[in-house]
């Protein structure tokens, strides 16, 4: 008979970890072993001391300290995984949190089987997405500081150029000749069109450090993006941002489990038997940075299906088959779209909708792709 079973429950900060472990069995013992440094050295003797390695089970919440300590843990041999923390069973009334509480319930939880983990990216897959995320956060730090210029132009009845385009060269050009009598307001405004300027300048770099990131990524990552980039409305860093987010595709057994990692699944709440059903809004429970960039493609699908001079050359070099899927795709999310905004749906809803049914043609490509990657010839159908 083997040894039994330790679950280990880790409530993880910048600067501590507070311990709990949970034995083997319906009702084993459920204790907390106490607080130890956040360091390397630290968690080596705590796995010295609860035992032999195979016969442990770590867990930790996902959190701002990222995968470093499941990285540690991995490489001395320990099992961990990683749990999201908005799926963790949280009893009703219950008023008291404490650290000692929260590794005591992710160890007893852990044990019961009721936790759900993440999925943990590899060091690719994490440097992609940390780019991602900072130049999405450049492009919200340019949207506030234009709103901040243009709030301010606007109180003071300063208006652009009526054919300029809002933020282009000559909306820009003009900008630079925009004066004020008060030197407090003039210090305002090239205060504000530096930051403008600034936040442009940040978005380009980054832009071009993914271009060049995916252009030095693995072989199998740029297949994946070259291969969603064959979808309408789908184009670069839309692809990297699906890569780096989801990872590997195949990891879903069936495109509705893509779908309802994205959170753009319908809520539901269906109770007292058959005719009780109600659905509301999406349940946005999933990765908001992969739902914002489905909901932006899926506009794309408002226009007739045609394969426009660009589209043509993003697909050049794909296997008929990915093709193929593209243009299903196509057909079948513009008619969509056109049912429900006809039948009364607002066009918000309608995108949102065909968000979702994109994302299982995405899941299709992906296994296509991955499979013709393992040698495999079968065929995914969307």
């Amino acid at each position: 008979m083997g040894k039994p079973i330790r679950f280990v429950g880790l409530d993880v900060h910048a600067a501590t970890i507070a311990v709990a472990v949970a034995e083997s069995g319906r009702d084993g013992e459920v204790r907390s072993i106490g607080t130890i440094p956040n360091r390397p050295e630290s968690m080596r003797k705590l796995v010295r001391k609860l035992g032999p390695p195979e016969t442990l089970r770590v867990c930790y919440e996902a959190g701002p300290c990222g995968y470093v300590l499941y990285w540690q843990l991995v490489g001395l041999g320990v099992p961990c995984e990683v749990i999201a923390p908005t799926l963790i069973p949280t009893k009703a009334g219950d008023r008291v949190k404490t650290d000692r509480r929260d590794a005591e319930k992710l160890a007893r939880c852990y044990r019961s089987g009721d936790l759900t983990a993440v999925w943990v990216p590899d060091a690719d897959h994490e440097a992609l997405r940390d780019l991602v995320r900072a130049r999405e956060a450049a492009k919200q730090d340019q949207l506030r500081a234009r709103n901040r210029l243009g709030k301010f132009l606007l109180r003071h009845d300063r208006r652009r150029p009526g054919e300029s385009k809002a933020w282009g060269a000559k909306h820009m050009q003009w900008l630079k000749t925009v004066k004020f009598e008060h030197p407090a307001q003039e210090s305002t405004l090239r205060d504000y069109l530096g930051e403008v300027e600034h936040a442009r300048e940040r978005v380009t770099r980054l832009e071009l450090a993914i271009t060049d990131a995916v252009a030095r990524a693995p072989a199998a990552m740029r297949a994946m993006v070259s291969a969603l980039e064959a979808l309408r409305g789908v184009r670069t860093l839309t692809a990297v941002t699906i890569v780096a987010e989801v990872g590997q595709l195949s990891r879903f057994a069936a495109a509705p489990q893509l779908m309802g990692y994205s959170g753009l699944v319908p809520s539901e709440h269906s109770t007292g038997g058959p005719g009780h059903a109600r659905r509301g809004g999406i349940s946005k429970t999933g990765n908001a940075h992969l739902r914002r960039v489905l909901v932006e493609a899926a506009w794309a699908y408002r226009f007739r299906p045609s394969v426009s001079a660009d589209l043509r050359k993003r697909q050049k070099g794909l296997s008929d088959e990915v093709k193929a899927i593209a243009w299903k795709a196509q057909h079948r999310l513009h008619a969509r779209y056109w049912k429900l905004t006809s039948g009364g749906k607002p066009a918000p809803k309608a995108a949102t909708a065909v968000a979702r049914e994109l994302l299982g043609f995405m899941w299709a490509i992906g296994n296509q792709v991955e499979r013709a990657q393992l040698g495999g010839s079968e065929h995914v159908a969307a």
